[in-house]
């Protein structure tokens, strides 16, 4: 392969992944370049082994192939998974004891997109790491090599390993939604091995995703899952993101859990085996969280917004659980610590089918604060660390109680807010929660006049209160 240096595009080398649209700022040349370079850094890290894996993207199969090509031309023997969710690649890692991975996947993203999350060793591969792959393809910085490629089917291995933490109990009715995505390979192989009865929808891997946008965070991605629990009776529905790494779950009675209420269930069974641990979760999830796991005998972690930054951190903490507001779950008491989904699924059932409580009961039972969707309006990348930072300084000056792990999350006595810069687009987040709709009221106009202060006016949505 010839030595020409390659250059990105710049919007696609991003906080977490890389990732663009197929054709406009992603071409094989970009996989080429990935895999080489990726490549070249295992090797001077004295590895040899990298594991990859593509989604059901229609392009994924030939940015695959291209980055390959990639890695073995920089001397790397690489074991193709083939079609697959995220976490089964990285779960492939861990079971080949591979130096590296490489996931071919645009996520959540339209049909055009795609993109690529990588591992270096068994950690995440972000931020700067992301930044100094993009400088090494500029410079042609490469090792040279021949290296071998085989396919290996590792789907038996990879459902044995979810279905050795399953518990038996109470038999339940469940309906799952892959959404057309990556899942639709494992669902079968682990449900259809498990108790009770299953309904699974979407299944079929389609790039073009023709029933819906696989994003569970959204609601009306929802709503085929919850007529589906409505017309069965189900106790629980599932579902997940295109790539499987992001979960979404609805009650018998078909309403939306959202990612920081599950997490109080898990936080709740992980602290029964594990007392006094940390537990960690994102600025963006609810008071109630944080409330809950100190009242279940856990130390609450308030973190960054980010899946490779919270991994981080929990290797670093040593803590058993962790989780974000967008779907994003990561066991580590009895598995590996990263984000997946179906994993994170049969966790949930474990817990519903061995508790007289159902899932719509577990739901009724915790506080139910009022608060705004994740409001998320446009700005600058220019500007948007600086009007964070602007807001902060002024809080501060005003004797604000406020934690700056990532923007700005201010406390008064109705609730909170929170105003953070998004690590992967010129937007500015926002959310407000309160007790009742008078203290939201109260916090609203409180962020309101914190951006007005910036020049920043808050869009209207801000008005409709979820939950």
């Amino acid at each position: 392969m010839s030595q020409t240096a390659h250059k990105f595009d710049p919007t696609i080398l991003r906080e977490y992944d890389i990732r663009g649209i197929v054709g406009g700022t992603v071409h094989s040349a970009d996989a080429r370049a990935i895999g080489r370079t990726l490549g070249t850094l295992v090797r001077r890290k004295g590895g040899k082994h990298v594991a990859l894996g593509y989604d059901g993207r229609l392009s994924s199969p030939e940015l695959a192939a291209a980055c390959i090509e990639g890695l073995t031309s920089a001397g790397i023997d690489v074991t193709n998974i083939g079609l697959a969710a995220t976490p089964m690649l990285y779960f492939s890692v861990y079971h080949l004891d591979a130096d590296g991975g490489i996931m071919i996947t645009g996520s959540h993203n339209p049909p055009d997109y795609n993109g690529f999350k990588m591992m270096m060793g068994k950690k995440s591969f972000f931020g700067a790491d992301i930044q100094t792959l993009g400088a090494m393809a500029a410079k042609a910085d490469w090792e040279s090599g021949q290296g071998k490629a085989e396919k290996k089917d590792i789907l038996a291995e990879y459902a044995a390993r979810l279905l050795k933490d399953v518990k038996s109990g109470k038999k339940l009715k469940v309906a799952w939604d892959t959404g057309n995505g990556a899942v639709g390979v494992s669902i079968r192989a682990v449900v259809g091995k498990l108790p009770g009865e299953h309904f699974i929808l979407n299944e079929k891997v389609d790039g073009t995703f023709p029933s819906h946008h696989p994003d569970p965070t959204v609601p009306k991605n929802l709503e085929q899952l919850i007529a589906e629990v409505k017309k069965h009776g189900c106790d629980l529905g599932i579902a997940f993101d295109g790539d499987g790494d992001r979960i979404g779950a609805v009650d018998g009675k078909g309403r939306i859990l959202w990612g920081d209420q599950l997490l109080v269930l898990w936080s709740r069974d992980v602290l029964k085996t594990h007392p006094g641990a940390t537990i960690i979760a994102d600025v963006k999830a609810s008071q109630v969280l944080f409330d809950e796991i100190a009242k279940a005998g856990g130390k609450p972690m308030m973190y960054k917004t980010g899946h490779s930054l919270i991994k981080s951190k929990m290797a670093e903490m040593g803590a058993p659980l962790a989780g974000e507001m967008s779907g994003h779950v990561f066991f580590a008491d009895t598995f590996y610590g990263f984000d997946d989904a179906l994993y994170c699924g049969l966790r949930l059932l474990n817990i519903v089918a061995n508790s007289t409580q159902s899932l719509a009961d577990m739901r009724d039972g915790l506080p139910q604060p009022v608060n705004t969707p994740e409001l998320r309006f446009d700005c600058p990348d220019a500007d948007k660390f600086r009007i964070v930072d602007e807001v902060k300084a002024r809080l501060l000056k005003a004797g604000a109680t406020l934690s700056d792990i990532d923007g700005v999350r201010v406390s008064t006595k109705d609730g909170w807010w929170l105003l953070r810069a998004s690590n992967t687009q010129p937007v500015l987040v926002a959310r407000c929660e309160a007790a009742d709709d008078a203290g939201l009221e109260r916090l609203k106009s409180d962020l309101k006049g914190a951006l007005s202060a910036s020049g920043v006016d808050l869009p209207d949505e801000a008005s409709d209160g979820h939950h």
